[in-house]
């Protein structure tokens, strides 16, 4: 059976891949590996024989695979973090990395690590791949031919050995943290609504107008004026139904009209216009419909909302959008992407018209733009050939994993350079990301178990996997302390940010159910991909300052 596998490339990838995927929803102790168990599968059988191994080529894809997907669906939320308070929490992330590489750098002198193996012991206690593969990509550029085998698992060994506890003690520090500060998540949650405005529900309400200060200005001066964050529908006036389009419409009183938004605005708006009313005009359909739509017509994707003149064209308007499993609340500066599905209020007999004006096509959305989707990436790996200089004649390259990083973050927050499109529809962008993570465990871990038994059956893993706990915890503690101790960042939103540091989503899942809202969601889109980026720069760092 073994001499099948190792004849057998494709057949070792799937055999791997299908026993290690399931193993990874197990839960001990509330606990999963999730996905990262495909590794420690592959390096349980790569450790059956020194030749069940995949091939390089398998590993490499799957990594700039991943890596680029993550940076075109972290690019906007990338460069907004360095607005307000995200460039705090961002210093304090990188400052927390730079602590990490020093107790990384203490356990290299103390135990006597040679220097691959600290700097994947820097990513596996930090869970971070990519960092890994930056790694494995910088041996590449010096090691020997005939010692390139034997160099590359040593990453892997730290990586592996110390990526479990990353994970348990991350979760085990913040469980302790919390119960020691006795921690609110509720009275938190509710001193900072604001930063969970965007992740609430949306509500549809119907409002009688019937103060008279509501009649004395245009819709687009009273949203103006009082920064009201909702989107106008129906308007009901004399018996006649129509949607309301554009901000120039004045309220008179009887009106009846419908707003969007989270309960919080519609009180403050329903307040100044009248009283809420019990005829709900969304559940009539007569004259005017409403439709979910997706958003495929390539041609709109990476434009502004506004700029698409719906009313003008269709007499519609956009009254919610639907991106993943988040809904927003539309405005005219929002720009769509490929995937987004827009609920689109219309007069019926132009319901048909708007739909194929969006593309509406849920099998063109499965369709990915090879040219795009090829030209990012191969200007993503040119960027990670070149060579950087630092102090002391040291050259560092951002490799494999680094460069297709940074162009996709670019390219996700450009959305598009004239007819060419960059980002991809939500479901590809996932599927493809999934993809690529699980063949570059797979291609790791095959190609490095046997040096990882023979590090554990030498006695050195056990020194390694100490080295890693004390790397992780501390790293978390100080996190912790400094966020919520000095800088007054509420637990549930530095609970999310330590998720954040650790690019662990094991870590988030926890921190969720923990908190029950979604302040650990936004601390975790706000520091992520600065994390990614420097983890995978210090990495390499680590392996050149300590050889």
């Amino acid at each position: 059976m073994l001499q099948i596998l190792i004849d057998n490339p494709l057949l070792l990838l799937f055999t791997v891949v299908a026993v290690g995927y399931p193993l990874g929803r197990v839960k001990l102790g509330g606990v999963s590996l999730g996905v990262a168990a495909v590794l420690f599968t592959g390096l349980a059988v790569g450790a059956l024989d020194p030749n069940l191994k995949l091939p390089e080529l398998v590993y490499q894809l799957g990594l700039i695979t991943f890596v680029y997907t993550v940076g075109l669906s972290s690019g906007p939320g990338f460069f907004a973090a360095f607005r307000g308070k995200g460039l705090r929490d961002n210093l304090l992330v990188v400052g927390m990395l730079v602590f990490a590489a020093a107790l990384t750098v203490g356990a290299h002198y103390a135990l006597g690590l040679k220097a691959a193996v600290a700097a994947g012991m820097f990513a596996g206690s930090l869970t971070n791949t990519p960092a890994l593969a930056g790694v494995l990509e910088y041996i590449k550029s010096y090691a020997p031919a005939a010692q390139l085998n034997q160099l590359l698992a040593e990453p892997v060994v730290g990586y592996s050995v110390t990526y479990p506890v990353g994970v348990v003690g991350m979760i085990g520090v913040l469980l302790l943290m919390q119960r020691r500060w006795k921690v609110d998540y509720a009275r938190e949650a509710q001193s900072a609504r604001e930063l969970a405005a965007t992740q609430r529900r949306l509500h549809n309400r119907t409002i009688r107008v019937t103060r008279p200060e509501a009649t004395t200005e245009t819709i687009g001066e009273m949203v103006s004026r009082r920064q009201w964050d909702l989107v106008f529908g129906r308007i009901k006036r004399a018996g006649h139904l129509s949607v309301i389009i554009g901000g120039q419409t004045r309220f008179e009183a009887g009106d009846l009209v419908t707003a969007v938004g989270t309960l919080e605005q519609l009180d403050q708006v329903t307040a100044y216009l009248g009283e809420p009313s019990h005829e709900k005009l969304e559940l009539d359909r007569s004259e005017l419909d409403y439709r979910r739509m997706f958003v495929s017509n390539s041609r709109l994707a990476g434009h502004r909302l506004r700029d698409l003149n719906l009313p003008q064209q269709f007499g519609a308007v956009v009254t919610r959008i639907r991106r993943g499993d988040v809904e927003l609340l539309p405005h005219g500066d929002t720009v769509l992407e490929l995937g987004d599905r827009v609920r689109v209020l219309t007069r019926r007999d132009r319901l048909d018209a708007v739909s194929a004006f969006f593309g509406d096509s849920y099998r063109a959305l499965s369709e990915i733009d090879i040219l795009t989707f090829s030209l990012g990436l191969g200007v993503g790996l040119l960027l990670g050939l070149l060579p950087i200089p630092l102090p002391g004649g040291v050259t560092l390259k951002l490799g494999l994993a680094g460069g297709p990083l940074i162009v996709a973050l670019i390219l996700g927050v450009r959305e598009r350079t004239g007819s060419m499109v960059w980002n991809l529809p939500y479901s590809a962008n996932l599927t493809l990301r999934q993809v690529g993570l699980i063949l570059f465990l797979a291609g790791v871990g095959t190609r490095s178990g046997y040096a990882f038994l023979t590090t554990f059956s030498q006695g050195g893993g056990i020194a390694i996997f100490v080295a890693g706990a004390v790397i992780t915890c501390a790293t978390a503690l100080a996190m912790l302390w400094v966020g919520h101790r000095l800088l007054k960042i509420p637990m549930g939103l530095l609970a999310g940010m330590l998720a954040g540091l650790q690019t662990q989503p094991a870590v988030l899942a926890f921190a969720l159910e923990q908190a029950d809202n979604d302040l650990p969601n936004i601390g975790y889109a706000t520091v992520y991909p600065v994390a990614i980026i420097a983890k995978i720069v210090i990495a390499q760092l680590l392996i050149v300052l300590l050889r």
